[in-house]
């Protein structure tokens, strides 16, 4: 089974506010850089609407207290040059010796979507928000939006993850307790796509909708088609969930096993004695035996 790359979320789901004193640049401003038509820009843009996109950091595990400052150099100058003290970032999660372009493109859609609230709340027009960010005025919008019809307790459990902003629109035509166990299934499953939601949508009972009749319509598919696949979801969720409830106990006993293998396969008699009485078992009892984790049994 190939394994699949995971992109892993670089920032805590809540900003924090820091002193700008606590922070430690983590390049060098290039000369000349604060003459630049560029710094002037953000520094009108920080002076009539405050700081809109988080600088990122990451906290000092040589000086407690302090943050490495991993991308906003600029608007933390600006923030200096106006004598402001604290400024609001994004705390990085990793490792401190990567930097932020290796980290991260991008924040997760429900940090994006409080970033442009807490700013529209602060009371910056929707279109300084749109040219700042670079996005359309309508996008703006549908940012501020994301979330309405979304329970509290899904917005927690997908807070921190990479989920298609389409998928909260399909999330939106479920009930709140239908919400929780999509955003539940795609923790487990590491599937944040706008299909895998669809298709959770598709395989949800009536009840479990806001409204059943409209959501059920499925363009290419016939009732019955779509009651087969209700069907098969409701299987494969049952399914999923004896696969996890057994995963740790089947993982004990492949450690032991592998274990086991070693040991045996090490004595010299007994290694002699498999190869000459079951030649065909010995491959296969060496690749466990030679297993660094478990994990690669998968």
């Amino acid at each position: 089974m190939t394994e699949q790359k995971k992109v892993k979320i670089a920032f805590e789901s809540e900003a924090i506010d820091i002193p700008i004193n606590d922070l430690i640049p983590m390049k060098t401003i290039p000369a000349g850089a604060l003459k630049s038509v560029k710094y002037k820009q953000i520094l009108i843009s920080v002076e009539e609407q405050g700081v809109i996109e988080f600088p990122m950091v990451f906290p000092s595990k040589k000086q407690d207290g302090k943050y490495l400052l991993l991308d906003g150099h600029l608007r933390i100058e600006a923030l200096k040059a106006l004598g402001k003290s604290e400024v609001t970032c994004l705390v990085s999660t990793d490792d401190e010796s990567f930097t932020y372009n290796r980290l991260i493109n991008r924040i997760s859609p429900i940090q994006e979507h409080k970033m442009i609230r807490k700013a529209i709340d602060h009371g910056v027009p929707r279109e300084d928000l749109a040219r700042v960010l670079g996005f359309a005025v309508g996008s703006i919008d549908k940012k501020n939006r994301l979330l309405e019809g979304i329970c509290a307790e899904a917005v927690d459990l997908l807070k921190d993850k990479m989920v298609a902003a389409k998928v909260f629109e399909v999330l939106k035509r479920m009930t709140p307790m239908r919400q929780i166990v999509v955003a539940e299934m795609m923790n487990r499953t590491d599937r944040y796509s706008h299909d895998f939601a669809r298709a959770m949508l598709i395989g949800s009972n009536p009840e479990d909708l806001v409204n059943p009749i409209q959501s059920k319509k499925v363009k290419g598919l016939s009732e019955d088609d779509v009651s087969q696949m209700e069907s098969e979801m409701a299987s494969l969720q049952t399914q999923y969930q004896v696969l996890e409830e057994s995963y740790g106990e089947n993982n004990f006993d492949l450690t032991l096993m592998r274990g086991y293998l070693q040991k045996l396969l090490g004595n010299i008699r007994i290694y002699k004695f498999i190869s000459k009485n079951q030649p065909d078992f010995l491959p296969e009892l060496q690749k466990i035996a030679d297993l660094k984790n478990v994990k690669q049994a998968a």
